[in-house]
């Protein structure tokens, strides 16, 4: 019996010395396109005229990935950025106050993927969803001295491909889509509100070390 639990102890020992060797963890750095597709509900508030509305412009920022594979498929990642600056000018019956809004976005991003083929692959396309968390920060407008945009939890899905040159360097390229909805508030001589639905494109492409 004790050579048998002793047996059944170096076969677990063995295989779980392996799933270690297997799992990886891997650094991503590049740029992002951050494209907004953002639409809003109209600006409401006393003495706004009719048809009063906001665009919300795009971004471009530098991003940060943190990944490690749980098996030789299926792994995680953490995706961090420089929050990029987002900017908005109004629309409809009230454009020609032009920009209204500056705002900063921290949007850290978790993800499960599944890579196809085989870790020793040059090439390795992957599909993921996820979660994102989406902070608004240095929110400021020409328009009110105090303005507030509420945080964002919202799904995410993403596809890419890594490309590795070496056993440690190596290249790749995703898209992702995100939700994100904030609800505004700007308190100045009126009280203006409404809400931006973003539904961001984010294109990101870079350079990739694994260990």
């Amino acid at each position: 019996m004790n050579n048998k639990f002793h047996g059944m102890a170096v076969a677990c020992g063995l295989m779980l010395a392996a799933s270690v060797v297997q799992a990886q963890t891997s650094i991503k750095i590049g740029v992002t396109r951050y494209d907004t597709h953002a639409k809003t509900s109209g600006i409401s508030g006393i003495g706004v005229p009719a048809g009063a509305d906001a665009t919300v412009g795009d971004a471009t920022t530098m991003i940060f990935v943190l990944g490690h594979a749980l098996t030789p498929n299926i792994g995680v990642e953490l995706v961090l950025g420089v929050p990029p600056k987002i900017k908005s000018r109004a629309a409809g019956t009230v454009a020609f106050l032009g920009e209204v809004l500056e705002a900063k976005n921290v949007a850290p991003t978790l993800l499960v993927n599944y890579h196809f083929g085989q870790p020793g692959d040059a090439w390795r396309p992957y599909a993921g969803v996820g979660i994102n968390y989406t902070r608004f920060t240095g929110v400021k407008s020409p328009l009110a001295e105090h303005v507030e945009m509420s945080d964002s939890v919202g799904p995410t899905a993403q596809a890419g491909i890594d490309y590795y040159f070496s056993k440690e360097w190596g290249a790749f390229a995703s898209v992702a889509a995100v939700k994100v909805k904030s609800d505004l508030v700007a308190q100045g001589s009126t009280v203006l509100k409404t809400t931006i639905d973003f539904r961001p494109i984010v294109y990101s492409a870079g350079i990739s070390y694994r260990f």
